[in-house]
């Protein structure tokens, strides 16, 4: 689709970060699996737990994944300028890994960061594309 061309990066980013929302969910079942955590069961808020932590690393990649898909679909049908959208969306993917690997690794300042990262490249994105619209 011609379309699409210009933003192959956005849609690469699409499925990078589904893949990657499957690892975190892979990584939670089979943490949860070794801890014999009864599925349906709330588990101890206690970061220092990893069962929690991986928990936490899906459910917050779970908040944002709506957004994503949103924010690349408005982009690229309002032909936003490929580039800041391309660039915007392989900062989310990179700011979503950097989040995994330090919540993963209880590094929370670094997580933080990470977060920031992910967070400020959805609004770039929305920017990106709101402005072909003023």
């Amino acid at each position: 689709m011609e379309i699409i061309e210009p933003y192959k990066v956005t849609v690469l980013v699409l499925g990078l970060t589904g893949f990657l929302f499957w690892i975190q969910l892979a990584i939670a079942d089979v943490v949860g699996i070794k801890e014999k955590h009864t599925p349906g069961f709330l588990i101890e808020q206690n970061h220092n737990s990893f069962i929690f932590r991986s928990n936490r690393v899906l459910a917050n990649s779970n908040e944002s994944a709506a957004i994503l898909i949103l924010l690349s679909l408005f982009g690229i049908l309002s032909s936003a300028n490929a580039t800041w959208l391309n660039v915007c969306a392989l900062a989310y993917l990179v700011g979503r890994f950097g989040h995994m690997v330090f919540y993963y690794c209880n590094l929370q300042i670094a997580r933080s960061v990470a977060f920031a990262i992910s967070f400020v490249s959805l609004l770039g994105m929305f920017i990106v594309g709101l402005v072909t619209w003023v």
